[in-house]
């Protein structure tokens, strides 16, 4: 079958389809997935039933994909360039405050490829499985700094680089949920402190010694 990533697109074609993702991904936010139909992204774009299933030939799944692929390059690029350089404790600290940053500018404070994978999951698992390949991604990041970390001694031998990455990236997914409860970002910046202090930890530092920033 045709696919959106088979069909070559113009420059014009592509900042077209771009303009449609980027406001069907505000619709998603607002609604949710269920509650959003692609007569909704149509109306919200002012575009055409045959011009939306030419830049999406996979319908409304393949749309929705494209906009987990945009949160995710969204989100990344929030967190740049400390994601690529996280084996310093001031690259940790430099992330922690562009995390904070980036989503106390969202109206939508939780985290848009975990809220579409939640609502997937029950509905479409292997489109569910795409989105969370994301987060995989956002996670590899993390513990790839911590594998360069250990590498050079700044964490204890016996420290799990890995797990320590999953446990400082379900404080960020526990922080983000709660921000949507409480309409405020300190869940999330007292989850990155509670991560950050258990990195400490497994340096064998003690975190009241973290320098000032």
């Amino acid at each position: 079958m045709t696919t959106a990533t088979t069909v070559k697109l113009t420059a014009k074609g592509a900042a077209t389809r771009t303009r449609i993702v980027a406001a069907a991904a505000d619709l998603v936010l607002t609604r949710g997935v269920g509650g959003t139909s692609l007569d909704d992204v149509r109306a919200g774009t002012l575009t055409s039933k045959s011009q939306l299933f030419h830049y999406f030939p996979g319908g409304k799944r393949e749309l929705v994909l494209a906009i987990a692929a945009l949160q995710a390059d969204r989100v990344l690029a929030a967190q740049q360039p400390y994601l690529e350089t996280l084996d310093t404790w001031a690259a940790w600290d430099g992330w922690r405050d562009a995390l904070l940053a980036h989503y106390a500018a969202q109206s939508h404070r939780g985290c848009p490829i975990g809220t579409l994978v939640s609502e997937l999951t029950g509905t479409d698992a292997t489109a569910a499985a795409e989105v969370a390949a994301h987060m995989d991604r956002w996670r590899a990041h993390l513990a790839a700094g911590l594998h360069r970390m250990h590498e050079r001694g700044l964490l204890r031998p016996d420290a799990d680089p890995d797990r320590l990455a999953l446990g400082v990236f379900a404080c960020v997914q526990g922080g983000l949920l709660l921000n949507q409860a409480a309409q405020s970002i300190e869940p999330l910046a007292a989850a990155l402190d509670a991560a950050l202090a258990a990195l400490h930890a497994a340096a064998g530092r003690d975190p009241g010694d973290r320098p000032r920033r």
